[in-house]
């Protein structure tokens, strides 16, 4: 008897450190797999007509020079990789921010069996989702026409490939450097192809080539090169437009054919020794676990716990979409030192350069996520931007890789004044601000650069409907916001009185454009009358990419003046409210057909709320503005259930280089920048019980809910530190100093609870300080 008590007391003593060792295992795992969480083809199931996201699976690292993606559309489809495509024709690396700007500095692999089959359509092949895995550090797809498995592990400049081959004397693998001009050399003594692509979109110099490099850790039985429709055997070099090659070897079954492949805007020898730091002798599966660990580590920045699978995949899945643009478009010399080439002037010069990025769209919450969570990073983004304006005379407001003619506004002075106002330092701030200064009183070259428009801006404080100029409504709000930021960064600069006091007077300049009849923004004529007839629901024309509805809430710096125009905080609530309770009516006259922003916004059953497109995603936040911040906390919890989640049609309209992402990741904390520059962050409602941000600096931001749910999505009472907090914003400062923050959340609204005045954010009407 006693043996057996003594028995059983070993068992459970067993038992209990099994237990405990497999939930330490589970915690470890847990930790150690934010990345998987990521679905990399949310937003792909997409097409020109409808957006939910207009994504492609980036296989890459944070920020990467190049990305990697499965082909399956045709060679200059901005739409790379769709959902609901049955063929890949080949393994590309893109540097593609959007299928709307398109892509530059392109090359693709593709693995063929039997007769060797070069073109694209031809060398196609079926596949299914089923036997495809992708991961942001890792791809993998069995091409059925060929029975070979595909896989990649990228670097930021290069890449490993592995091509597993069934039993056959005719293996091959096809290099497309694509049209346009291309160059390929096949050097079998080496295992090794070298060539370059030019192949773009614009906004590139005349010199501008990507150069690449390949090696093969299996000889060549047999060499072609191709161009167009020609295939040329046993020769090993072609200059033309669309070149090409193909090596061939016989392989076992389940053999594995390695190739690993590198890239340089700078020179093949650049290309070379790109490869050779980043990938040297290393394993597949070295580079793979290289590439996973650089995903983790920035990942533990941000955990968050509690939640339902779908919460947490759609968060760490946009997470990593903000983590991909702006590009780093640098690489590093034989001396360890940051070199460019510049997509400006086509020389090779020193120091940092960031693109692919339209700022009209990332100035919102992309940015202003960097200096909270990534500061070092923009650090070297503003070290960027100062040498493209040396090397182009202007700043980029959409890069790809130069200076491309889209969109509006002059979004820098946001990107710039919030960075160094939130102590982002290590750049020559005077230049940025010199460049500021020019873009405050000149058009550029292109009509995204610059001001278009701006001396009937500077003279009338407004640009007019009636002298030429598209969307002018739009960019007199945007210019009046970025006067704002100028007006900040003048003061933080101690600039002569004038010029802060100029900034000032024009940053009020969104006054000019309110029509008191309507509560709404309008376009307005060079003799001061507002433009007649006035359709409030029609996109385009006065507004970009959106309507009046949309747009009059674009005065992200002084929202108390808007309510002052709208007559109180009463009828401002009543506005608010009334963007959601309109039908999804649109006016599309000024397109000439319904444009997919417009369908997104259609088919949401939200009302006339837009989220698929950038102008409106703030607006949710105003109602802490006017005392009815619960009705902020409903419309949040409501857009991120509903609009959002981790499958191919994910997003509600284009992601757009990590802004509607980041409007997630924001949203998911609790809080939103409304108005980068200032020092406010405004309150939400929280999705997760709990949350840990690692600062930088070693602090911690801690974010806790206990009682959040679906449906207890109202915010009871917070603290922060301890301490009862009743204001509807929290600061940087304090965020960056470590805090607490503890929510109490209740199925019902508080309406006490932010109402008061002395809860409400900055406006720049309010007071002059925040």
């Amino acid at each position: 008897m006693l043996l057996a008590l003594k028995y059983c007391k070993r068992a459970f003593i067993s038992l209990i450190l099994c237990l405990l060792l497999l939930d330490a295992a589970s915690q470890v795992s847990n930790a150690a797999s934010l990345i998987d969480m990521v679905n990399p083809l949310m937003g792909t199931a997409s097409k020109n007509s409808l957006s939910t996201g207009n994504t492609y699976p980036a296989i890459a690292l944070p920020w990467g020079m190049n990305f990697w993606v499965p082909q399956t559309g045709k060679m200059g489809d901005g739409w790379v990789y769709t959902y609901d495509a049955e063929k890949i024709r080949g393994f590309k690396q893109t540097h593609q921010p959007s299928p709307w700007i398109n892509d530059y500095g392109q090359f693709s692999l593709m693995p063929v069996t039997g007769k060797l089959k070069f073109r694209e359509d031809e060398r196609a092949s079926w596949f299914s989702h089923k036997a495809e895995t992708a991961k942001p550090y890792f791809y993998s797809v069995y091409l059925a026409d060929h029975d070979v498995v595909t896989e990649i592990a990228p670097t930021e400049r290069a890449a490993s490939f592995r091509f597993t081959f069934p039993q056959t004397d005719s293996a091959f693998v096809v290099l497309d450097a694509f049209d346009k001009g291309s160059f390929v050399k096949i050097i079998p003594s080496e295992n090794k192809i070298i060539g370059y692509t030019t192949k773009n979109s614009g906004g590139v110099p005349t010199n501008f080539r990507n150069y690449f490099v390949l090696y093969f850790d299996k000889s060549f039985d047999i060499t072609y090169v191709w161009h167009d429709s020609i295939l040329v055997k046993d020769a090993l070099e072609i200059m033309t437009d669309h070149a090409g090659a193909a090596v061939g070897f016989k392989t076992r079954k389940g053999e594995r054919v390695n190739v690993r492949a590198a890239s340089s805007f700078v020179s093949y020898e650049q290309a070379e020794l790109n490869l050779q730091r980043e990938l040297g002798k290393n394993e597949f599966e070295t580079v793979k676990q290289k590439a996973k660990n650089v995903w983790e580590k920035e990942f533990s920045r941000i955990k968050v716990e509690g939640g339902t699978d779908d919460q947490i995949r759609t968060f760490y899945s946009c997470l990593y979409r903000t983590m991909l643009f702006p590009r780093k478009f640098y690489e590093l010399d034989a001396n360890g030192k940051v070199i460019h080439y510049s997509p400006y002037n086509g020389k090779v010069l020193p120091g940092y350069m960031f693109t692919d990025n339209g700022f009209w769209d990332t100035f919102r919450a992309v940015f202003p996520l960097f200096n909270l969570i990534f500061p070092s990073l923009n650090a070297q983004i503003q070290e960027g931007l100062v040498n493209a304006y040396k090397e182009s005379g202007w700043l980029p407001e959409w890069a790809s890789p130069g200076h491309r003619d889209c969109m509006i506004g002059s979004n820098s002075a946001s990107i710039i004044t919030d960075a160094y106002l939130k102590g982002i330092r290590g750049y020559d701030i005077n230049i940025l601000y010199e460049a500021l200064l020019k873009n405050s009183e000149n058009e550029g070259p292109l009509g995204s650069v610059g001001r278009k428009g701006v001396g009937y801006y500077n003279q009338l404080g407004y640009v007019p409907y009636n002298v030429g100029i598209n969307e002018n409504a739009a960019r007199t709000l945007e210019y009046a916001y970025a006067d704002y930021c100028l007006y900040l960064l003048a003061k933080e600069l101690k600039r002569p009185a004038e010029e802060i006091e100029r900034f000032a007077k024009r940053a009020q300049n969104y006054r000019n454009l309110f029509d008191p009849s309507h509560n709404l923004m309008r376009g307005k004529n060079s003799d001061g009358a507002f433009m007649s007839p006035f359709n409030p629901f029609k996109w385009g024309d006065a507004f970009t990419e959106g309507n009046s509805w949309h747009y009059t809430w674009s005065v992200f710096h002084d929202v108390q003046g808007l309510i002052s125009l709208m007559g109180g905080e009463k009828s401002f609530v009543k506005m608010l409210d009334s963007v959601f309770k309109v039908p999804p009516i649109f006016d599309a006259t000024y397109y000439g057909s319904v444009i997919h922003e417009i369908r997104e916004m259609q088919i949401m059953n939200m009302g006339n709320y837009a989220h698929g497109n950038q102008p409106i995603q703030h607006m949710i936040y105003l109602y802490n503005y006017a005392g009815e911040p619960w009705k902020t906390q409903y419309w949040v919890r409501e857009v991120m259930s509903r609009l959002y989640s981790p499958t191919p049609d994910g997003y509600c309209g284009d992601e757009d280089n990590g802004q509607t992402s980041a409007w997630y990741v924001f949203s998911a904390l609790g809080f939103y920048p409304v108005c980068p520059g200032t020092d406010q962050y405004i309150l939400g409602t929280p999705l997760f019980p709990k949350v840990t941000l690692k600062l930088e600096s070693g602090k911690t931001i801690a974010i806790t809910a206990p009682s959040n749910n679906k449906e207890n999505k109202y915010i009871q009472s917070l603290s922060v530190n301890g301490r009862l907090y009743r204001k509807n914003w929290i600061s940087h400062k304090t965020l960056m100093q470590g805090a607490t923050l503890n929510f109490s959340m209740t199925a019902l609204p508080n309406k006490e609870r932010g109402a008061n005045t002395d809860a409400y954010p900055y406006s720049f009407s309010g007071k002059k300080e925040f």
